[in-house]
């Protein structure tokens, strides 16, 4: 079943986005990586932002994630501006962003890398590791019942189980925005079921997601709407259930929108 179907009614009778990017730019030096971009994002949604390498979506998502400050324009969740000047200040707006790389520890286990900087504590101050075991078994078997094998280092877990121990992370500290930056990224066709009823299941919940994928398929298959970026500009926003693949092909490629002249 496609996930577009599930949120096809128009977004203005959605109320209050939980994102919204207004109008924004980044320069960097005489380079316009990002030029007056607008989008946004609602509860329960998904939307896929595509472009080619070079499109902006990089630096439009480390704006979003606190890493880079913006030029131009501002960012508002749930419906008050934010700034969005460190990565902790994204986090405590909710933003939070499973990148590509993971940034697990390999070397630890699943209730390590969720806590990992944030460990619970005794009230002898000493580390609370049945707790954590705990809190984590409650949280990856909300994501993935069939993942119970949390206490090997997670170099031996699978892709799919990976990335379920980040988005669990990120869920565990409260994240109701997420940004995942090729989830599926060299995963094998089960891992990717994985990670797709994972996408799925959070929508069920009211997380918003920005996912970035080259793979049109599996945006196709979770995303509600599809936000187009070619050269920093946005080229449009469109349901899912209104264009083809091969219309969003045409917009990333040609930078148009369907049925318009280039």
């Amino acid at each position: 079943m496609s996930g577009g179907a599930t949120m096809s009614a128009s977004t203005a009778d959605r109320g209050t986005p939980l994102v919204e990017v207004r109008n924004i730019s980044k320069r960097f030096g005489g380079v316009h990586a990002v030029s007056d971009m607008s989008c946004d994002l609602y509860k329960g949604e998904v939307v896929g932002l595509l472009g080619h390498n070079g499109a902006g979506k990089s630096t439009l998502i480390k704006m979003l994630s606190g890493v880079y400050p913006q030029d131009e324009g501002e960012f508002l969740v749930n419906g008050q501006v934010v700034h969005l000047n460190t990565p902790r200040d994204a986090r405590a707006a909710g933003i939070e962003t499973i990148h590509q790389t993971l940034a697990l520890a390999d070397n630890i286990d699943a209730p390590g890398n969720l806590f990992l900087g944030r460990e619970l504590r005794t009230p002898f101050g000493t580390l609370d590791s049945h707790r954590m075991e705990h809190e984590a078994r409650q949280i990856i078997s909300r994501l993935n019942p069939n993942f119970k094998e949390i206490l090997k280092p997670v170099r031996s877990m699978s892709g799919g189980q990976r990335q379920t121990v980040a988005i669990a992370r990120a869920l565990y500290f409260n994240a109701r925005i997420l940004i995942m930056d090729e989830p599926c990224a060299a995963l094998g066709p089960a891992e990717t079921r994985m990670v797709m009823d994972t996408i799925l299941a959070l929508k069920q919940e009211g997380i918003g997601i920005f996912l970035i994928s080259h793979d049109m398929h599996d945006v196709f298959e979770v995303a509600d709407r599809v936000t187009v970026m070619k050269n920093g500009k946005l080229v449009g926003t469109e349901n899912v259930t209104d264009v083809s693949q091969d219309d969003v092909l045409g917009m990333i490629i040609l930078g148009k929108k369907p049925g318009k002249a280039a």
